[in-house]
């Protein structure tokens, strides 16, 4: 079976598609730019990069112009469109609804298009892909993976906040979680790893990457999570300032007469690592400004990884145990430095740093980069939600015989 994945932005559009027969990326590629004159394609096959530009007036056009290469004489990888068999959307937010992956019903869109108020800057530019896709490959069964819903296990006790509860019964005022697809590969990579089934772990998960969270694993389910109602909560990031006083955001709005919008960008895109740095929202140009002597820069990378620290020693004392600590994203997959800093601050639990581990552990590499004798394991697992989509995606068709 080849399934394409699709994961649209606002102005981009990204996809794989697969032969799921043994897992095989036949092609992946970037959309940028949609909506523009001068949006580009970046398009891989093998190891290959194809590069083309047109105008893109919508994601529409963007799509027919991915599936119109994959089919090209030269850039291609199939004869015809109707080889694709299945294609999985990324959708950021199923809401309390949708709780797992599911085939795309008109009654699935209208529950997508509600949950747009809770994500307004990823829904629907998911629904912009959805309906492209449908109209492109109109007998082409279409199924949604959620972000949410492998967070839809938390309990109350988690995902409540002390709140008026009419603000949770009226309008849906909840801990959410994201980044729920990576945070579920992880977890069953692990148990691959430690010789468990996915049933016997317990982890605390952890994606670094420009946006970051974490999640507490029992059993193989989440009942902790970082994020909340939205990915503004939890760890520092890159541009997000996540976990903050309330009570900063009216002191700003009546000292600096700040409006609301003006606060939402703040938090969300002047914050994180680019705030308290003043450098870049990106860790490799924190820690070079740090090494440089820029001791703002330093102190940015400090703080994420005391936060992550932090959380960890939290999630620690609700776990009935914990198997090992994942890290992943592209901190977590790539940065040393980073990682060496995190177990260092875990050394108190039991984790014992291994620099060579930590070194081999690159390159999409996975591994343990603490010592043999560590109470605490912890361990570089590269995500890969792309794959996990096509997975759903597979299993739902064959479910339903689409």
């Amino acid at each position: 079976m080849k399934v394409f994945v699709v994961n649209c932005g606002s102005s981009s559009i990204k996809y794989q598609l697969f032969d799921m027969a043994g897992e095989k990326v036949l092609a992946k590629g970037l959309l940028e730019r949609v909506g523009r004159p001068d949006a580009v394609l970046h398009h891989t096959v093998n190891g290959t990069r194809h590069e083309r530009q047109m105008g893109v007036g919508d994601h529409s056009a963007g799509l027919k112009f991915i599936l119109d290469i994959l089919v090209d004489k030269q850039a291609g990888v199939i004869a015809r469109i109707d080889e694709i068999e299945g294609v999985g959307h990324r959708v950021v937010h199923g809401g309390e609804q949708l709780t797992q992956s599911q085939l795309i019903t008109q009654d699935v869109l209208q529950i997508i298009r509600r949950n747009a108020e809770l994500a307004p800057l990823h829904n629907p530019p998911n629904l912009a892909g959805i309906t492209a896709a449908m109209a492109a490959l109109p007998n082409t069964p279409q199924v949604g993976v959620f972000d949410t819903a492998f967070l839809a296990s938390l309990p109350p006790q988690a995902y409540r906040y002390a709140v008026p509860g009419a603000w949770y019964r009226q309008y849906h005022v909840r801990r959410y979680g994201f980044h729920g697809t990576s945070h579920r590969y992880v977890t069953l990579r692990a148990a691959e790893y430690l010789g468990k089934s996915p049933e016997q772990v317990n982890l605390v998960t952890v994606h670094m990457g420009n946006g970051c969270s974490m999640t507490a694993v029992a059993g193989g389910k989440a009942v902790d999570h970082s994020m909340g109602m939205t990915p503004l909560e939890g760890l520092m990031m890159g541009t997000r300032c996540g976990d903050v006083d309330p009570a900063v955001i009216f002191y700003m709005a009546r000292n600096a007469s700040l409006s609301m919008d003006q606060l939402d960008i703040a938090l969300n895109q002047q914050s994180g690592l680019l705030g308290v740095s003043g450098v870049s929202n990106d860790m490799r140009d924190c820690l070079a400004a740090a090494q440089a002597g820029n001791d703002n820069a330093a102190l940015a990378v400090q703080m994420f990884a005391y936060r992550v620290i932090k959380y960890v020693g939290a999630y620690y004392a609700i776990l009935p145990s914990c198997d090992a600590v994942v890290l992943t994203g592209g901190v977590g997959e790539n940065s040393l430095p980073v990682r060496r800093m995190i177990c260092e601050g875990l050394q108190r639990l039991g984790a014992a740093p291994d620099a060579a581990r930590n070194q081999a552990c690159i390159g999409g590499k996975a591994g343990l980069i603490t010592s043999d004798g560590s109470a605490l394991k912890v361990m570089v697992i590269p995500t890969d939600e792309e794959l996990m989509i096509a997975r759903d995606t597979r299993a739902i068709v064959e479910k339903t015989g689409s």
